[in-house]
């Protein structure tokens, strides 16, 4: 039903340093459970969490800007997975 593909090349020069921001490859995730697996609300949580984890001021390298905290591969990875938690964990208590 789709093909989600979150990069182009697999860079490499770049691999174990931690430096390659994972939000693209997050963000396929979340559009394979979209549009193959019919998941709407799955997706949306990881949308959701993603932005949690961008407006926590945390940036990979490559969108890093002055005033912002910059972040390694893993660290923006663990930070979505937080966001993830946080929204389950809320929504419970709903």
């Amino acid at each position: 039903k789709g093909m989600y593909e979150p990069i182009h090349g697999s860079a490499p020069d770049i691999a174990g340093k931690g430096v390659a921001n994972p939000l693209a490859t997050i963000l396929s995730a979340a559009m394979m459970l979209r549009y193959t697996f019919d998941q709407a609300e799955a997706a949306d949580r990881i949308e959701l969490a993603v932005n949690d984890a961008l407006n926590s001021d945390i940036r990979t390298a490559d969108i890093y800007t002055e005033g912002m905290h910059k972040v390694s591969t893993s660290e923006m990875a663990d930070a979505v997975i937080k966001a993830l938690k946080v929204r389950r964990k809320n929504d419970k208590k709903i």
